[in-house]
C-alpha cells in the first residue's frame, strides 16, 4: 500500500462508476502517525489532510504549513465546543457539526472572527450509541439551524457500523444530502472507499492504508 497505490484506486473507482477524474478527493488521515511519516506523503506532492483532535493537529500543522503551501486540513474526530475556537483557526474543513449547541458555538465564533470553515453534518447512519453524529432523523432539522445560523454547512459525513454492509450507509447518507440540497459527502475509509465512490463519495478519508499501521 502507500499514496501511489490508494491515488490509483481512487481514480479506477472513479472511473468504474462513471464519475469525472479528479471528483473525489483523498483525505491522508494522520492521526496519531509519526512526524517523518507524514513528512515523506507531503513531500510526495499531498496536500489534503485529516486529524482526529484539535490538539494533535495544533502540535503537528503549524510547523507543516510553514514549509509545505497549499494544505487543506480537515477536522474528522468529535469536537468539544470548549475546542471550537482553536479548531476554526487550525482546519479549513469540520466534518463533525452532530448537535444544535455546537452549531450555536461556532455561529457565535464566526461573528467574532469574521471566518468559518466548511462544515459538514455528521450523521449517526447506524445510530450507534457510542458514536458521534446526529440521528437520520433528526439530520434535515439540524441542517436547516446551521442554515438560520449563517453558517456554511457543505455536506455531510457518516462512519459505517463496522459489522454491516457500507453501501446501504452510504445511500442512505446521499439521500439524506440530497433532498438538504448538499453537494459533498465525506463518506469511505480504507476497507470500503472503492463502495463509497460507487455510491457517490465526494471525499474518502484514509489512514493506515497510506501511511502504513497507526503509532499510539
Amino acid at each position: 500500500m502507500g499514496l501511489d497505490d490508494i491515488t490509483t484506486r481512487v481514480r479506477k473507482a472513479e472511473q468504474d462508476a462513471g464519475r469525472a477524474p479528479g471528483s473525489v478527493d483523498l483525505i491522508a488521515i494522520s492521526k496519531v502517525q509519526p512526524l517523518e511519516r507524514v513528512e515523506d506523503v507531503l513531500k510526495a506532492g499531498h496536500r489534503m489532510f485529516g486529524e482526529n483532535k484539535v490538539q494533535e493537529a495544533a502540535s503537528k500543522w503549524p510547523g507543516f504549513r510553514e514549509r509545505f503551501d497549499g494544505v487543506t486540513l480537515h477536522l474528522v474526530g468529535p469536537l468539544q465546543t470548549n475546542k471550537a475556537r482553536q479548531a476554526i483557526e487550525l482546519f479549513d474543513v469540520i466534518e463533525t457539526v452532530d448537535r444544535p449547541k455546537l452549531a450555536r458555538t461556532l455561529a457565535r465564533l464566526k461573528d467574532e472572527l469574521g471566518t468559518c470553515p466548511d462544515l459538514y453534518v455528521q450523521v449517526n447512519t447506524g445510530e450507534e450509541e457510542q458514536k458521534a453524529g446526529v440521528s437520520p432523523d433528526e439530520t434535515d432539522a439540524l441542517v436547516a439551524e446551521c442554515r438560520e445560523l449563517g453558517l456554511p454547512v457543505v455536506g455531510l459525513m457518516c462512519i459505517p457500523p463496522v459489522d454491516e454492509e457500507p453501501a446501504l450507509h452510504f445511500a442512505l447518507l446521499a439521500k439524506i444530502a440530497a433532498r438538504n440540497g448538499l453537494e459533498k459527502l465525506s463518506m469511505g475509509m480504507s476497507s470500503d472507499f472503492e463502495t463509497a465512490i460507487a455510491q457517490g463519495a465526494t471525499s474518502v478519508r484514509v489512514g493506515s492504508a497510506i501511511f502504513g499501521d497507526r503509532v499510539y
